[in-house]
């Protein structure tokens, strides 16, 4: 079973509160139906209340489980802009401006989310990836034991071989340009802790470079990636999550057990990787669109990981159906492990799911 059914599935049982800042958007109304019209929860769409209606109309999508919130007009707006001005970045802030913040529907829909007002976020479908990210920097904390927020895209495949479900986890995809050794042990780390979580499954860690386990090359870049992995083994081991971590690796041994065993690479993760760390944003992007464009396997994301709270800013190019799968990725997120996976009996998981 796809990973988006058997989430959709175990999500009607604990359903969540995901905000849309930009509920107007025909994509955003046709994902949200989907949400609710499978019983997942409450989808929250931010805006202008007769713009969102008069484009549900064109649509013929019925508003009546989807809830729509005006800011100004919200019985929540002095109490985010009282809280808004005593968050520390914005301490001191004037009335006024703290209000012309907060009419930007992706700062109300953050205090949302940082306020327990919702239980996850899903923005940028008409947002620069800046002013997606922006208020989410600002006002959400990292993890305790995170200083890096990242982001990761989920490839839910069919493999080739067995014709198995297949679900591969791309990073660091759209935040962190050029990140350090300690930043990609942050990335590796919370990209494989949200794959367990999300899938049960114990993570294969790649740190994907041009060579694999090069004993001569003085390259920076394959330097950062073998440090990054020494980390990333003592941070998971540190926290307990259960795990296989190893790099540098080339993709292909990565990926493929014949190459892993041609190119004489051992060790765990060779050929058995679900998790893939690249070393800069380019090499993530390039890769991320080149298997989306390639293979048109269901893409979700970009989610950004290392907050303590579910979001997700995905790409303007974005399909109502990737924005479904997103919305249902984070609000998987919101729910504790023990409740999403409480035993491994999965006999409950045939009934019917509409995924379109």
């Amino acid at each position: 079973m796809p990973l988006i059914s058997k989430l959709t599935v175990r999500l009607k049982r604990h359903p969540k509160r995901v905000v849309f800042p930009e509920g107007s958007d025909p994509r955003i109304l046709q994902a949200a139906r989907q949400f609710a019209s499978n019983g997942l929860g409450i989808p929250i769409l931010l805006g202008d209340r007769a713009q969102i209606k008069a484009n549900a109309e064109k649509l013929d999508i019925n508003l009546e489980r989807i809830r729509i919130i005006e800011p100004r007009r919200s019985d929540e707006w002095s109490g985010f802009v009282h809280q808004f001005q005593g968050l520390r970045r914005f301490k001191n802030l004037k009335d006024k401006d703290a209000e012309q913040y907060l009419e930007d529907t992706n700062y109300f829909a953050t205090m949302m989310l940082a306020t327990g007002q919702a239980d996850a976020l899903v923005s940028g479908a008409t947002s620069s990836a800046s002013s997606a990210l922006r208020p989410i920097l600002q006002i959400i904390p990292l993890l305790p034991e995170v200083s890096t927020m990242s982001s990761l895209n989920i490839f839910d495949l069919e493999d080739h071989d067995t014709g198995k479900d297949r679900e591969l986890f791309l990073a660091d995809c759209a935040v962190v340009p050029d990140p350090t050794s300690e930043q990609l042990c942050d990335i590796a780390v919370t990209t494989a802790a949200l794959r367990y979580h999300l899938t049960n499954s114990k993570p294969y860690v790649a740190l994907l470079s041009y060579s694999s386990k090069s004993k001569s090359s003085r390259n920076p870049t394959v330097a950062k990636m073998k440090a990054a992995t020494e980390m990333a083994r003592k941070k998971a081991l540190a926290l307990g999550i259960p795990m296989e971590i190893d790099g540098e690796l080339q993709v292909d041994a990565a990926l493929d057990p014949i190459t892993a065993k041609t190119k004489k690479i051992d060790g765990p993760v060779a050929g058995q990787a679900n998790v893939l760390i690249f070393p800069d944003l380019h090499s993530a992007n390039i890769a991320s669109k080149l298997v989306d464009t390639l293979t048109r396997a269901r893409n979700y994301g970009p989610i950004l990981t290392g907050l303590s709270k579910p979001a997700a800013e995905i790409s303007r190019g974005a399909t109502a159906s990737d924005i479904f799968g997103t919305a249902v990725m984070v609000a998987s997120q919101a729910i504790d492990h023990k409740l999403l996976y409480p035993t491994e009996n999965c006999d409950d998981l045939n009934e019917d799911v509409t995924i379109l």
